[in-house]
């Protein structure tokens, strides 16, 4: 008997850069790794330029491209918009998408402002009543170790949460004749770390803790606050210049012209470099957090520990496949964190993946959360983390900035939104 045909989902993607190539290897690897109840199509790819939109369509997998993503969201073949454009398009796509009754992907952060993610999250409960859902991209939260520490500390493993010590940090921007991006530009991408990857950490606190934000004190720092325009920027010689994954720093040597090259033409910064907040869960147990892309020699340093009164788990990104779990509860002759592999069949994920021992990488957190957006469309249900979750950490986020401006001022977190 001939098997029976899964219903389609037909999706579509707005934005083909950096974000827009991980998440298509996502859509391209997901079902062929887990049996889902919805087959995804890769219907389209939507970019400004349709030259390089066919390109780009060509090389991850997308049937089409497209230029103009309001007509993309009218077609009937595209059940799903996913959002990896910056920051200050996704609240117009995602209001238009669900009014559309599309399901949305939005990539993190939210968006730029409380007010922008109040309205999507509006949007989204209105959409929900006519069983359209949306999910913000938290990525982190699909990596396997982390989503076994989320299981462990759920279990009480850990007793009661005392403290959470959470840092972010990266290097590309170190370099202080690295171009002038959207990156820095606050009208187009909102903030600077905080935003970028301090949204993250705040993020997998809650998801990790299973709490919200009360309050908040916050430091921004703005370290170099001119850069030399893009068009104007030294052009590397050929394994000379240092490149960054998000259009770092240039370095080395420049072409050779006769000339000496003219001053650069610069521009402003008007995001920060760097945040240092100092924070309470609802329950009271305190938070630091630290988001810097000035941290030299730290390419993607996700860190968070967490302890609480029967033990603590501590994890890093950069040995991304490990997990550290202390047991207070051992006799102190033998006590010590024990280095959890998380590459067997029983953790997270790992069911569909590789033989014990041979680690997962970055693009598999992605593939994992497609799978889990596609189970949840077809269960009739918002995945997490759900819009009310993102405009937590936006609220999150507009807190610790006001704080900044305020000298570090205390400042409080209020949810209002609809559970």
């Amino acid at each position: 008997m001939a098997e029976r045909e899964k219903p389609r989902l037909g999706v579509a993607m707005i934005g083909h850069s950096f974000m827009g190539r991980v998440h298509s290897q996502a859509w391209r690897s997901a079902t062929r790794f887990f049996d889902l109840p919805m087959e995804p199509r890769m219907r389209v790819v939507v970019g400004r330029d349709a030259q390089r939109s066919k390109i780009a369509a060509q090389r991850l997998g997308w049937v089409e491209s497209a230029t103009d993503w309001r007509r993309v969201i009218e077609r009937k073949d595209v059940d799903l918009i996913d959002i990896c454009t910056p920051g200050d398009t996704h609240a117009e796509i995602a209001e238009a998408a669900l009014q559309a009754g599309k399901h949305v992907l939005v990539e993190k952060p939210m968006a730029n402002s409380v007010a922008e993610a109040q309205r999507m999250n509006d949007a989204a409960h209105r959409a929900r009543a006519r069983g359209v859902h949306a999910m913000v991209g938290f990525t982190y939260r699909r990596v396997p170790a982390l989503k076994l520490a989320q299981e462990l500390i759920a279990e009480g493993r850990i007793g009661e949460v005392r403290q959470v010590r959470a840092q972010y940090l990266q290097d590309w921007l170190g370099d202080e004749s690295a171009p002038l991006s959207w990156r820095l530009d606050k009208t187009r991408a909102g903030s600077g770390a905080l935003g970028d990857i301090g949204a993250h950490i705040v993020d997998l606190t809650c998801f990790l803790t299973g709490q919200r934000f009360a309050g908040v004190s916050g430091m921004l720092e703005t370290f170099v606050a001119e850069r030399p325009l893009a068009a104007a920027a030294p052009v590397p010689v050929a394994g000379g210049g240092i490149g960054g994954s998000r259009g770092g720093g240039l370095g080395g040597g420049f072409e050779a012209s006769g000339e000496a090259p003219g001053p650069a033409a610069m521009g402003q910064v008007t995001v920060d470099d760097a945040a240092l907040v100092t924070a309470r869960l609802i329950s009271g147990a305190p938070v630091i957090l630290e988001a810097s892309r000035f941290a030299w020699g730290r390419k993607n340093a996700l860190r968070i520990e967490i302890s609480g009164s029967r033990g603590a788990v501590s994890f890093d990104f950069e040995d991304m496949n490990v997990l550290h779990y202390y047991d207070a509860t051992q006799p102190g002759r033998t006590a010590g964190f024990t280095r959890i592999l998380a590459t067997e069949p029983e953790h997270p994920y790992l069911e569909a993946w590789w033989p014990p021992g041979h680690g997962l990488g970055y693009e598999h957190g992605f593939t994992h959360q497609v799978v889990d957006l596609v189970r949840g469309i077809a269960a009739g249900e918002d995945p997490r983390p759900s819009f009310e979750d993102g405009l937590h950490v936006q609220r999150v986020l507009e807190a610790i900035e006001h704080s900044s401006g305020t000298a570090q001022q205390w400042t409080e977190i209020h949810d209002q939104e609809r559970r």
